[in-house]
């Protein structure tokens, strides 16, 4: 199967650069996913990647063949759309076993190939069946044997769970990756949702405004995200501005607004500047009581929120920075709503940042 390689592509349309000299190295039957708000230039490049339309500079990669003038029919992929897009005048069958037929194999090869796929997406049962008497999970998983009928070593999926109500997107996602595993292709999905693409994903590249910011594990984007942004946009964080009062070797000390003082682990910053220091919900611990020790500041709790396996804490600091603080609902104690209490958390596990030249709303901005 092919890894699929990007070198300085770049896409406009008039004014607008939709993908800015981006290069991605998706390896050889790596599930990747490709995420960022709307707008940001996913669905653009991968529609490069198919060659629906080609790049105003670069070069693109399927294995070791340069693609920019294949046409998409010669790329050997299969592309999966967010909008079910299915032949709605045949039923399951005809539209599964549409490519091979077109591609000319025999009749015998072509049934084989048909109920192969069905079966792995456990509709075999439903062949008869239309595109408006099935569910939307269910001509999805058509539109996917669909595309893996015809014989793609490289599947490409822009959004594919979008349309599909949260349940039948849990499952169903699962069920695509388990695929391509199976069937040792190299993906590519596309996706806005950071839970899907965290759940399903080997690497993720996070884009914004055309650009790739990080590329990486699920683990390494939340670990150690490298920016404001993507600290933001993979699983959230409070953020803490500031600026340092005094370094050490491995510590900075930074001063938060009302002259409340906390730390953090220093990544080359320096004295004086301004940062912003972004901490998880999860990792701070809440406790009744005055604070005391490393990284206590007191808060009131102002909204609580029941998540199920989780509680939701909105606490207004004695600074008045308000932040968001994640406790597990069944191990942990409750408190109420106005009760004052303690915040503390771990420098270790605050990711510090240097102050944003374009400010913070810009920096967080998702369009």
């Amino acid at each position: 199967m092919p890894d699929v390689r990007l070198v300085n592509v770049t896409k406009r349309f008039g004014k607008i650069v939709a993908v800015d000299n981006v290069s991605l190295h998706i390896k050889d039957k790596e599930y990747f996913s490709i995420l960022g708000p709307s707008g940001c230039g996913k669905t653009t490049l991968l529609r490069l990647i198919a060659g629906l339309i080609e790049p105003d500079e670069g070069e693109i990669y399927i294995g070791d063949r340069l693609v920019n003038d294949v046409p998409p029919e010669d790329r050997d992929i299969g592309f999966v759309f967010q909008t079910f897009a299915l032949f709605p005048h045949m039923n399951a069958w005809e539209n599964v076993t549409y490519g091979p037929r077109v591609k000319g194999f025999d009749v015998k090869k072509a049934e084989r190939i048909g109920h192969e796929v069905l079966e792995m997406v456990r509709l075999h049962e439903r062949l008869d069946a239309f595109p408006h008497e099935l569910s939307g999970g269910m001509m999805q998983r058509i539109a996917v044997a669909r595309a893996l009928a015809a014989g793609a070593k490289l599947l490409l999926l822009d959004e594919p769970l979008g349309h599909l109500d949260a349940k039948v997107r849990n499952e169903l996602r699962y069920e695509i990756r388990r695929m391509a595993k199976d069937l040792e292709l190299t993906a590519i999905h596309v996706t806005h949702d950071q839970s899907e693409a965290m759940a399903i994903s080997d690497r993720i590249a996070v884009m914004k405004k055309g650009k790739v910011l990080q590329v990486g594990t699920p683990q390494e984007l939340y670990m150690n995200p490298k920016s404001i942004f993507v600290a933001h946009f993979i699983g959230g964080a409070n953020f803490l501005e500031g600026f340092i009062a005094d370094v050490t070797d491995k510590t900075a000390t930074i001063e938060l607004r009302g002259g409340l003082k906390i730390q953090a682990v220093n990544k080359g910053l320096n004295k004086g500047e301004r940062v912003v220091l972004a901490v998880r919900p999860e990792v701070f611990t809440i406790k009744r009581g005055e604070r005391r020790g490393t990284n206590s500041i007191s808060g009131v709790v102002e909204r609580i929120a029941f998540e199920g396996t989780n509680l939701r804490y909105e606490v207004r600091l004695e600074n008045q920075d308000l932040i968001v603080v994640v406790t597990p609902s069944l191990s942990c104690e409750w408190f109420n709503m106005g009760e004052k209490i303690t915040v503390s958390f771990q420098p270790e596990n605050a990711h510090l940042f240097a102050y944003p030249e374009v400010g913070m709303r810009e920096e967080l901005a998702v369009e």
